[in-house]
């Protein structure tokens, strides 16, 4: 595949939030860019303003014959009828991760993997790049609240990218400097065993580049068997690590704190954005800037310009009456690092969670977790389970959570039954939580606690 030689590209489920990104970047390259989704949505109307065709009919007759290249994300279903025609046609149709393998062989590449923390990482990384003046091509799977896109271009030849595990798509990058956060089981419906899916971890590392660098948290599983010429291990407040936050300071829902390395420290670092986390994540995202050679005083100026990004501890309201967080958390140590961070930050406030578990398959294998993480919370409302690309699974259903909360009030509601309850109840900490579609309630709870 020679990404300099095409014309045309159309996407199939174009709305993706790392199909979107690709689709950006050949949009911004001249090239001519259509496709389909399912549904319409705020980005996909972001996409048609920007002069890309999107329908949302799985239609042959609205898909491009003229296409030299189709790409489809591995969310869609073998028996779409698009996917089918294209390659019985006999036409060039690829994965989004084989688009990414090409780019990583010809950019210098800065990938992040791992279950948690790979989007706010990468945006980081990217955004001390842009905000510096170094310049980069970011690919990423969630929106800057910077700059209100997951995409964008340099002439710099350098890009960013979040590396999916989902798909083991992650295993096609070559990475010159990647990172790895952790790997907490998960997509067990994919690798099948949490040994599997830590081998998979592992060979991502051994596609590191000849010379290239891992950072690594430090503490992460099967640390020994990591590959990579050069091993960088970052913490949150591990002296051991090879970088660590020191000296932490909460202050007006965010932190202040020193990054320290045997060889140099960035001190006074401001980040205005919550999470206990996502200090140890921006620990990260320092040091990888640090080995491209970006100053401190630069480093210092983009961290306290970062505004997040959407769906990560994203502060809603945030106000000395009310406090409303929402995030993409839909793994038990997200939900966990979510809950304790808020609760760390606005001590006193009763905190109550909405929870939507995401895929019938990760409820079933980690219902404890979600459960003990939940526990943390001091009310719990979950809204059934969003299957996404899953059809039920007998006997598995926000029931299965619930039962195995038994210390703290839970009850089960619809996405309307919420915002009645909310009309009827005080929660001056309040976070919903999820990867479905919980975040269409994010403007009507608004509203609410606005009112």
């Amino acid at each position: 595949m020679d990404l300099n030689n095409i014309q045309r590209v159309y996407f199939i489920g174009i709305g993706g939030i790392g199909m979107s990104a690709i689709a950006r970047y050949f949009h911004e390259n001249g090239v001519h860019v259509s496709g389909y989704d399912r549904t319409e949505t705020a980005l996909t109307r972001q996409l048609e303003a920007e002069g890309m065709q999107v329908h949302y009919t799985d239609d042959v007759n609205l898909a491009d014959p003229q296409a030299n290249l189709v790409v489809y994300t591995p969310a869609i279903p073998p028996i779409h009828t698009e996917l089918k025609w294209y390659l019985q046609k006999g036409y060039e149709v690829v994965k989004r991760s084989d688009v990414l393998q090409e780019i990583t062989r010809e950019l210098f590449a800065i990938t992040v993997a791992g279950t948690h923390g790979k989007t706010t990482i990468s945006t980081m990384i990217a955004h001390i790049l842009r905000h510096s003046g170094y310049g980069c091509n970011a690919f990423l799977g969630g929106i800057s609240v910077n700059y209100g896109r997951n995409f964008w271009s340099s002439e710099k030849r350098v890009a960013v990218i979040e590396a999916d595990e989902y798909d083991r798509s992650f295993l096609k990058l070559s990475p010159d400097i990647a990172v790895l956060t952790s790997m907490d089981p998960d997509h067990l419906d994919i690798y099948g065993t949490e040994k599997d899916m830590q081998e998979a971890y592992i060979q991502y590392t051994r596609n590191i580049k000849p010379n290239g660098t891992l950072v690594a948290r430090e503490g992460v599983q099967r640390a020994a068997d990591l590959q990579g010429d050069n091993h960088l291990w970052y913490s949150l407040q591990s002296f051991t690590a090879n970088a660590y936050a020191a000296n932490i300071r909460m202050q007006q829902g965010g932190y202040q704190f020193d990054v320290v390395q045997q060889n140099w420290t960035v001190e006074n670092v401001t980040l205005p954005i919550g999470g206990m986390h996502n200090i140890e994540n921006s620990v990260a995202a320092i040091t990888v800037a640090q080995l491209l050679g970006i100053s401190a005083d630069a480093i210092r100026a983009a961290i306290a310009d970062f505004k997040g990004i959407r769906r990560r501890f994203e502060y809603v309201i945030n106000n000395d009456h009310q406090v409303f967080i929402d995030d993409y958390a839909h793994h038990p140590e997200e939900l966990r690092a979510l809950i304790s961070s808020a609760k760390a930050l606005f001590p006193g406030k009763k905190c109550t969670v909405a929870f939507q578990p995401h895929l019938y398959t990760r409820t079933r294998d980690l219902a404890s977790g979600f459960a003990e993480s939940l526990s943390l919370a001091d009310e719990v409302i979950l809204l059934p389970i969003y299957p996404a690309r899953e059809l039920p699974i007998e006997g598995v259903s926000s029931e299965t959570i619930a039962e195995l909360i038994s210390d703290k009030p839970v009850q089960i509601l619809q996405q309307d039954e919420v915002l009645d309850w909310l009309k009827n109840n005080t929660a001056p900490l309040f976070i919903t939580a999820g990867a479905g579609d919980i975040d269409q309630l994010k403007e009507p709870v608004k509203g609410i606690l606005n009112g």
